[in-house]
């Protein structure tokens, strides 16, 4: 009879011998089928995991800078980086033949064959622009047509409200946004920021799964103030602009200053272009002429060699010269005046504009002292500015002065300098003595100037350029309820053969108010050539618009007793030697 116990053991090490060797076989089995995958993937078919690596992978990528904002005084945006959409492509993930490559080079206005031939030449590569910087929303119907091996990412694109207007202050940058003129060139590095970096983990159609880590934060771009006054810089444009228009002259230019801080208000040329449409950019065009381009300044220097008179001791305003016969000769060089004027008091000779009278001051005093005023209040030196292209001038000093070139350089001959030069020299004159480094950049505090001239010298000097516009050559640069002086000037172009015969430019140099000037400006208008060109009749005029609007502006109070003329034509010269003003 058998034992039960020992039948319930014997059925136990069965169960229990079962159990064992089904686990094992499943892990076998588990081991055995992970084994042959393994095998499958990697052997067979090691597309797969190609294939799955390219659809998740985790890159790094750069965040782009934004470039900083440029504004005027008050604010008001005169260049702004705005988000747009960059497309590129891999031609190594696209096929030429592809049918919807007739679509995208529609929608982005490109030639299909050439895009087509691209992708072929290329094929080898990663990495093609398509189109760059364009609106988002056509970026977006680029990425609908849902071509393999197109991308999208964010740029940024540089804009200028102002277009034209500021082209010259402002300039442009390329389509990196790395600055090729003007403010944008001279202050690149402050304006451009920092790119940064992330890592991504991204789909193989580049499309954006999941930010993982921030590596560097972009830092964006230092943010400028301009000393520049839109509103101003509007006025001075549209009247320069007109004036250049209406005498069909080759261009001009426009400065107007801050007499008290050296800050530039407004600074225009013609012709200027716009930085926001460069299809028909012409590169004459490009330069800031009131920077860039030099030009023997006339008799607007004939205040400032007056001034150097003054200061010698050896006039006072109450001498008279004898400019008789309205001419003076050097040998072969002879000096003319507009008539025979005789005895003139100092006062008349900057009214009448006698090159006669200033050249017997200019022996007087000699060449050299008059030299040494014009560098003191700026002129052969640089403005301060900062501003790329900027032309010193050039300021003659010889061993040994002759009595012509002494003359010459009493009446604005014999030198070269720019708008802004002359605007900086008038600026010394209307704030009592004290020359300034000028600022395209607004000041937060009163700037630290250097006295030049004695207050009462320039209080001499400004009573003679308001006797000019109250009654001499600057008769049309009366602004309207605002009292004002200056000095006219017209002289000869200089071109490659020398001096153009019937080709002048036509300047005026002024301030206003005259007891208490506000603004310097500097009017200069190239070969006008409708039969006007003297600068009391050319630039004269848009002074008296420009700073009657602009003090108007500036909330600077009218003058309500100013008396209004009209200015006579001022008689033609009797030589072509003569100096025009």
């Amino acid at each position: 009879m058998s034992n039960p116990q020992a039948t319930a053991t014997w059925s136990q090490r069965i169960a229990a011998n079962w159990r064992y060797g089904f686990v094992l076989g499943a892990f076998i089995l588990v081991i055995g089928a992970i084994s042959v995958r393994l095998v499958d993937l990697h052997v067979i078919d090691n597309d797969f995991l190609r294939q799955q690596g390219d659809v998740r992978t985790i890159r790094v990528e750069s965040i782009d800078a934004h470039r900083g904002v440029i504004s005027d005084r008050y604010g008001e945006p005169l260049a702004v980086s705005t988000p747009v959409q960059t497309l590129w492509m891999n031609p190594s993930e696209m096929d030429a033949k592809d049918p919807r490559i007739v679509n995208l080079a529609r929608l982005l206005q490109l030639n299909e064959a050439t895009l087509r031939q691209r992708l072929t030449d290329y094929v080898t590569r990663e990495f093609i622009y398509l189109r760059r910087k364009i609106q988002p929303e056509l970026a977006r119907k680029a990425m609908a047509l849902d071509i393999g091996g197109v991308y999208s990412r964010q740029e940024y694109k540089r804009y200028y409200p102002a277009g034209e207007v500021t082209a010259h202050v402002v300039g442009f940058t390329n389509i990196d946004e790395s600055g090729q003129e003007g403010i944008e060139l001279a202050y690149n590095r402050v304006l451009s920021g920092e790119p940064g970096r992330k890592r991504v983990l991204k789909d193989n159609r580049g499309r954006l799964i999941k930010n993982l880590t921030l590596i560097r934060d972009a830092r964006p771009g230092g943010e400028l103030t301009l000393s520049i006054d839109l509103r101003l810089q509007y006025l001075a444009y549209r009247e320069l602009k007109a004036v250049v228009s209406a005498h069909n002259a080759r261009g001009g230019t426009l400065v107007m200053l801050d007499a008290n801080s050296g800050e530039v208000l407004a600074m225009v040329n013609q012709g200027s272009y716009n930085p926001n449409d460069r299809s028909q950019l012409a590169g004459e065009n490009l330069r800031n002429k009131a920077i860039t381009d030099l030009f023997e300044p006339g008799s607007a220097m004939k205040p400032l060699a007056m001034a150097a008179a003054l200061e010698t001791g050896q006039y006072t305003i109450g001498n008279q010269i004898d400019t008789s016969p309205g001419f003076r000769r050097f040998g072969r060089f002879t000096i003319r005046d507009s008539g025979n004027y005789g005895v003139l008091s100092l006062t008349d000779i900057v009214v009448k504009s006698s090159n006669v009278g200033m050249s017997k001051i200019a022996t007087e005093i000699g060449g050299q002292v008059i030299r040494d005023f014009y560098a003191r209040v700026g002129l052969g030196q640089p403005t301060g500015i900062g501003f790329p292209g900027e032309a010193v001038g050039v300021l003659p000093s010889p061993v040994k002065w002759r009595p012509a070139a002494e003359a010459t350089l009493s009446y604005g001959y014999g030198l070269s300098v720019n708008a802004l030069q002359l605007a900086q020299a008038y600026m010394v004159i209307a704030n009592g003595g004290v020359r300034y480094p000028l600022s395209l950049l607004k000041l937060d505090h009163a700037p630290t100037g250097q006295r030049v001239v004695s207050e009462e010298v320039t209080a001499k000097i400004r009573s003679m350029l308001s006797d000019v516009v109250t009654r001499g050559t600057g008769k049309r640069a009366q602004p309207g309820f605002y009292s004002a002086g200056g000095k006219t000037s017209t002289v000869h172009l200089v071109g490659a053969q020398g001096y153009e015969d019937g080709q002048y430019k036509a300047i005026f140099a002024g301030m206003a108010p005259i007891d208490n000037p506000r603004i310097v400006t500097i009017v200069a208008v190239d070969a006008p050539q409708s039969g006007e060109y003297y600068g009391g009749e050319v630039a004269a005029p848009v002074f008296a618009r420009v700073m009657s609007d602009a003090l108007r502006l500036l909330n600077v109070k009218p003058e309500l007793d100013i008396v209004h003329s009209s200015a006579p034509r001022p008689p033609a010269p009797s030589s072509a030697s003569g100096e025009r003003s």
